[in-house]
């Protein structure tokens, strides 16, 4: 491995060139083979494996912001528990008796409103009622007075046709009589 020329074997390993095969067992050679590989490993993980750093940075930053945003959650829930023990406490008390106090009042106002509505409703309707009933009245008395109408029309007819018939007699008496008249003056 080294520019030496020997070469360290780890374990059983043969070493090339012929020794006749024999073994090199030495604990000197094989612990300092053992110390190169895991110095290798460890200069390899160094280098080239960064997930210990990576998983160390990222830790640190969880760790930073679970801190960081617990305090900053933690103080919203405080106001938030705050805001409502002061509304349990105050505001909603305030609000029940205020509500109280006026909501007769405005029960009051309210059965008032709706007893007036109910009062001008009522005297609409029979204010309907009255003008529906004189309608019905009114239409009855015209269907009266048109079947009244209606049933003097021949006898009219007739007075007129009979009248028309004497106006047309003294017409032709008149014509007549001009005729004669005329007659007399035209022989001279």
């Amino acid at each position: 491995m080294s520019g030496g020329g020997t070469e360290t074997l780890v374990g059983c390993e043969v070493a090339p060139g012929g020794g006749g095969g024999k073994k090199r067992d030495s604990l000197g050679t094989a612990g300092s083979a053992h110390l190169i590989i895991k110095d290798l490993g460890e200069i390899h993980s160094r280098l080239l494996d960064h997930r210990p750093v990576i998983q160390g940075e990222t830790r640190y930053f969880v760790k930073e912001f679970e801190e960081k945003r617990g305090l900053r959650e933690m103080r919203v829930l405080e106001n938030l528990k705050n805001m409502i023990h002061e509304t349990n406490e105050h505001t909603l008390p305030k609000c029940r008796e205020t509500m109280q106090d006026n909501l007769k009042e405005v029960l009051q106002r309210l059965q008032a409103a709706n007893d007036s509505v109910c009062r001008l409703q009522q005297r609409e309707q029979e204010r309907r009622k009255m003008y529906h009933d004189h309608l019905i009245a009114t239409e009855k008395q015209h269907q009266l007075q048109w079947e009244d109408f209606m049933k003097e029309q021949p006898r009219r007819q007739a007075e007129v046709d009979e009248e028309h018939r004497r106006a047309m007699e003294r017409l032709k008496e008149q014509y007549a009589e001009m005729e004669k008249g005329l007659a007399k003056f035209s022989t001279f």
